[in-house]
């Protein structure tokens, strides 16, 4: 009979009764039914989970038209209304995805205040094949911001459980459009009970419904003519520095970088290669997958390059791998874009503009802008393993928000971390010390 060692099985972070007494009040989630099917699974455990709607695509997601509260008023009344649900109805636990737009920073604020449980979803650090799951915040708001290498090398040391590692492919892109499109489409046409709702990317919802409409239309077209785009670019054989754009509305860009329009970040990147990297260097822009135009990227571009006398050594790709791009690039220039992570991944020098969970010492270059661009230093290898390998075994869950197959991998995942009474970052972390006292107990 062949025998094999595996590691010792985790002890599951949730029991089947863990739900008992605990009330879920869900805010504005991911377009799509995710939240609407993970709410099914809280309610398996024996939680009761409530969803607030802020407009007609918050309601439409939504099977259970019995727990679906409604917020029909103004912005200004919602901290109120908000402080009413959770005393009415003995909420523990608040669920949202992304929390800075204003909706979310006034739940923040009351789960501080009340001392309830913040349950925060976002796409992936380490996308496009994870989603994040953390607790109080994310981003610039993450415990991770103020996790040091050391301790994460420390609780890395003691565990035992496998890295969770995603399919090669999922897909989630196309779902993420076309939920967009069916998202806005409907706070356009079916919002009369909403009068009060105003979105929270500062343009019209007729306009943000055209834009995501037309972005999902002239993607066959765009996709080809940036194919052929990047061509040209990759056999030039010039070496250059690429800059993952971010869309502007971004709560990560807005919340945590001293920019306020992309066209700002824009400048000061051109002009800064324009005086300081070498002059056979180029400087490539690589659109964000969801940018629809709005910000003006393109045309911001090109007036600084040409400004600065340059304007045949910076480029525009509206799409493109970035996997590919980066194979290339000899430096990354960022706001504090998650695409970094890829570069890093790779030992591509990265420098960034903005707060990042991954900009620690070691991993991102302490340089000026100008000293970068002229000549980069590379991250420590051993340090990023650390925070990637930290975050894979803590907050970064396999699959996706959209397409069925990712997001089903996801929930079967994330149901029991958010019924878990530690956050992904303090359960490695005492799994960490109960080695340390077993070891004490061992030698004593």
């Amino acid at each position: 009979m062949l025998h094999q060692n595996f590691p010792p099985r985790p002890v599951p972070p949730a029991r089947p009764d863990d739900g008992a007494q605990r009330v879920f009040l869900m805010l504005q989630g991911p377009h799509g039914p995710f939240f609407d099917r993970l709410a099914t699974l809280l309610r398996a455990a024996g939680a009761i989970v409530w969803r607030c709607a802020f407009n007609a695509g918050d309601a439409f997601f939504w099977s259970d038209a019995a727990s679906l509260l409604h917020h029909d008023t103004s912005l200004a009344d919602w901290p109120d209304h908000l402080d009413r649900i959770l005393a009415d109805r003995g909420v523990t636990d608040i669920v949202l995805y992304g929390d800075v737009r204003a909706i979310h920073a006034a739940a923040r604020d009351a789960a501080a205040a009340r001392g309830l449980r913040l349950h925060v979803f976002e796409e992936g650090y380490l996308r496009p094949y994870w989603v994040s799951y953390e607790r109080g915040g994310s981003n610039g708001n993450s415990a991770l911001m103020r996790i040091p290498l050391s301790q994460m090398r420390a609780a890395l040391r003691d565990s035992v459980n496998e890295v969770r590692r995603p399919p090669a492919q999922w897909g989630d892109m196309r779902h993420h459009k076309f939920y967009g499109a069916l998202y806005h489409f409907l706070v356009l046409t079916a919002n009369g009970r909403y009068r009060g709702y105003a979105g929270h990317r500062g343009i019209p919802v007729l306009q943000e419904f055209r834009l995501n409409l037309r972005r999902l239309l002239l993607s066959p077209l765009h996709n080809a003519r940036t194919a052929l785009q990047w061509r040209r670019c990759k056999f030039a054989g010039w070496p250059y520095s690429l800059v993952p754009m971010q869309l502007e509305h971004d709560s990560n860009f807005l919340g945590h970088s001293p920019f306020t329009r992309n066209s700002q970040f824009i400048a000061q990147v051109v002009a800064e290669f324009a005086h300081s990297a070498p002059r056979h260097h180029h400087l490539l822009f690589k659109a964000h997958p969801l940018e629809d135009g709005r910000a003006g990227n393109r045309r911001a571009i090109i007036d600084a390059a040409h400004s600065h006398g340059i304007g045949d050594r910076v480029h525009y790709l509206r799409g493109g791998k970035l996997a590919e791009l980066l194979a290339h690039a000899r430096s990354v220039v960022t706001v504090n874009s998650t695409a970094a992570q890829q570069a890093l991944w790779r030992g591509i020098p990265v420098k960034t503009l903005g707060h990042a969970i991954y900009a620690k010492p070691g991993i991102v270059s302490d340089q000026s802008l100008a000293e970068f661009l002229a000549s980069p230093t590379p991250p420590d290898p051993n340090a990023y393993r650390t925070l990637r390998d930290y975050l894979l075994k803590t907050s970064q869950i396999p699959g996706g928000f959209y397409a069925r197959r990712s997001r089903a991998h996801t929930l079967r995942l994330v149901a029991d971390m958010m019924l878990s009474p530690d956050d992904p970052y303090e359960a490695l972390d005492k799994g960490h010390v109960a080695h340390r006292h077993q070891i004490a107990d061992d030698n004593g």
